[in-house]
């Protein structure tokens, strides 16, 4: 099933209700507060299924402008342009109180608000919890924090290694002889990401039912502690703290990288059937039968001596003839690649998980819907490139707008170019 990336309009009329056509989530109005990845990753992904999106930075810019290179273009990382598509771009110092003024004129206009700020920054600037409730009882407010904000642990900072390392997820990757290691992703960012976005169209369901916002409370801990399974159930079940097993499962077997003549292949079986085909293809039907390995609790019990059994024999084969007919055969395998043969993958490529549109490269959204568009709207805004445009929508004058930037309150930045900023 193919995506269809349509060419929208920018969000020039946010605020007077007017909103582009096709996306599940059309007229939705979402503020964005948030920085670096998990919030703005939310964000996106609401931006990509139709919400009109407005991030607002700080004058310095959100910190991950500068987390390059590469960078794509001016001011703006990879890393940044990657979770920050389908945004309208406002720049405004928050800290000052025009700032907070607007601030509240952008709240009223939302339905949704995202932000990651410290706990008790908003409260600072006015805008507690009750105050948001009573001034606008319809706005939902996604609390991303590392912690949450009460609790032994409430307040405390938190980035995605942190979490990694305080909810255990360190403790259980790597091999069973070396270091705890952090996951070669930000996964626990990149979940509460996720979560946020699950979390706020719950709030937006409720919303219809009652009438009513509400908080939607994500943190890093929470996501992490939730990524534990199984090993998070076995020690509930029996008490044993889990260990590493590097690319091993904890209770399947065979579930492993092997070395194949040519490189590394990992092969998941996850029942006796898919076994005994291994082993036919393999061409050791008897270990297929063999009691020792007949099932999967016995497969685990003796995995020294069976890994060694698997690896002989795969080592004769070239990985990814042998990847082939395991999995045309029922057997899940697939060689490993390298993240360049993966984007340049044809069934990648096929499924839309590359994405281009006026010289923006990204990936693509991972949940297409039958009926409802996703897509590339526009490419990630210049910091301030629409200052002017959302504080004229929300009823500033022009003579109002350029006090403001005079004094440093709001930043505007002229995009010549637009998209062209991304062309190579």
């Amino acid at each position: 099933m193919k995506q269809t990336v349509r060419i929208y309009d920018t969000i020039g009329d946010l605020m007077d209700g007017s909103t582009p056509p096709g996306g599940s989530l059309d007229g939705v109005r979402v503020l964005d507060l948030s920085r670096v990845l998990a919030g703005p990753l939310c964000t996106q992904m609401l931006g990509d299924h139709g919400a009109s999106v407005v991030k607002v930075e700080p004058p310095a810019g959100d910190d991950t402008r500068a987390w390059g290179p590469p960078f794509v273009a001016p001011d703006t990382s990879a890393y940044y342009g990657a979770i920050n598509r389908n945004k309208d771009n406002v720049c405004l110092d928050l800290r000052t109180e025009d700032g907070q003024r607007i601030l509240g004129d952008l709240l009223a206009s939302a339905d949704v608000v995202v932000e990651n700020f410290k706990t008790g920054t908003l409260e600072r600037w006015g805008y507690s919890d009750s105050v948001l409730a009573e001034r606008f009882p319809r706005l939902i407010v996604c609390r991303i924090t590392g912690f949450g904000t009460d609790g032994p642990m409430g307040g405390k900072p938190g980035y995605d290694a942190v979490a990694q390392a305080y909810g255990g997820l360190m403790s259980i990757n790597g091999e069973p002889d070396g270091p705890a290691l952090r996951v070669g992703v930000p996964i626990v960012d990149m979940v509460t990401g996720i979560y946020a976005f699950s979390g706020i169209l719950l709030a937006l369901r409720h919303r219809e039912l009652t009438g009513l916002g509400q908080v939607v409370d994500c943190t890093l801990l929470d996501t992490a502690v939730s990524l534990l399974h199984p090993h998070s159930a076995s020690h509930l079940a029996d008490g044993r703290v889990p260990r590493r097993t590097g690319s091993a499962h904890p209770t399947v077997a065979p579930y492993d990288t092997f070395d194949a003549a040519d490189g590394p292949l990992f092969i998941g079986v996850g029942n006796d059937r898919q076994f005994r085909e291994l082993t036919r293809i393999l061409d050791i039907p008897d270990v297929g039968a063999a009691p020792e390995f007949a099932t999967n609790s016995v497969r685990l019990h003796n995995l020294p001596r069976l890994r060694g059994l698997l690896a002989h024999e795969i080592a004769r084969f070239e990985r990814r003839d042998l990847a082939d007919r395991l999995i045309t055969r029922g057997v899940p395998a697939a060689a490993v690649r390298d993240v360049g043969e993966v984007l340049r993958d044809r069934h990648v490529l096929h499924r839309d998980m590359v994405v281009e549109k006026d010289g923006y490269r990204g990936i693509g959204s991972p949940i297409k819907l039958s009926r409802a568009e996703v897509g590339v709207r526009t490419p990630p805004r210049p910091r301030g490139s629409d200052t002017r445009r959302i504080l004229s929508s929300l009823g500033y004058l022009s003579s109002e707008i350029d006090a403001l930037i005079e004094a440093d309150v709001a930043h505007h930045t002229e995009d010549q170019v637009g998209a062209e900023n991304f062309r190579r």
